[in-house]
């Protein structure tokens, strides 16, 4: 099935940077991985319009992992298009309760009540995703033609989506900000390495990180 994808690049909160959103249209419609951070609505909406893709479009929101700069936009983009969400089940409860720490073995109480605060992640942004994903679901289905890859590292629930061209959205297990790498906010590093090495086993080619430009794996 071919497929073309959009990059969506948004602000984040406090001056924090941005971070990536993708939108990917095939024959099965749109799709949209992660949506951004919840200071990003308009400016996420703006960029559906410009691909294309209007709200109501919109097939599944796919979503990486359950921090905020990922999630913000999901419950309100869902609200207005209808559209479920898809996530780990592992990271489901950082969406569904705004705790960020939900999905991680390391726990820190004063960033777990600071983080949603400083992110604007309020009642309003919490959701109970529609679909929980596992290890080699096959979400063309629901309109993304790509397959689940279990990637904790980043966080337990972190997850992978690789098309059957070798494209990988990898959310935050890898970043490109300053040269390919692990991201720097791990949970398990060891769990991260391991990811990695699966990935290379697997045959991604080109990948679409949380957080700078789009690579290829054999780069890192």
């Amino acid at each position: 099935m071919s497929y073309a994808i959009h990059p969506i690049r948004l602000a984040m909160p406090l001056r924090l940077g941005t971070v990536n959103a993708y939108l990917v249209r095939s024959e099965a419609g749109w799709a949209l991985i992660d949506s951004g951070a919840p200071n990003a609505r308009a400016a996420l909406l703006r960029a559906l319009e410009a691909a294309g893709c209007r709200a109501d479009e919109l097939r599944l929101i796919a979503l990486t992992h359950g921090d905020f700069d990922h999630t913000g936009c999901a419950a309100f983009l869902r609200a207005r298009s209808g559209a479920p969400i898809a996530m780990h089940p592992a990271d489901a409860a950082m969406l569904e309760r705004g705790d960020m720490f939900a999905g991680r073995a390391q726990r820190n109480p004063l960033m777990g009540w600071l983080a949603p605060r400083l992110f604007g992640f309020g009642r309003a942004q919490r959701a109970a995703p529609d679909h929980l994903l596992a290890e080699g679901d096959d979400l063309t289905p629901l309109g993304l033609p790509a397959r689940v890859l279990h990637l904790p590292g980043h966080s337990r629930g972190s997850i992978g989506l690789l098309t059957p061209g070798g494209d990988l959205f990898c959310g935050d297990l890898l970043a490109n900000t300053d040269g390919p790498k692990l991201n720097d906010l791990l949970d398990d590093a060891d769990a991260a390495r391991a990811s990695v090495e699966r990935l290379r086993e697997l045959g991604a080619a080109r990948v679409y990180p949380g957080h700078g430009e789009p690579f290829e794996l054999g780069d890192l």
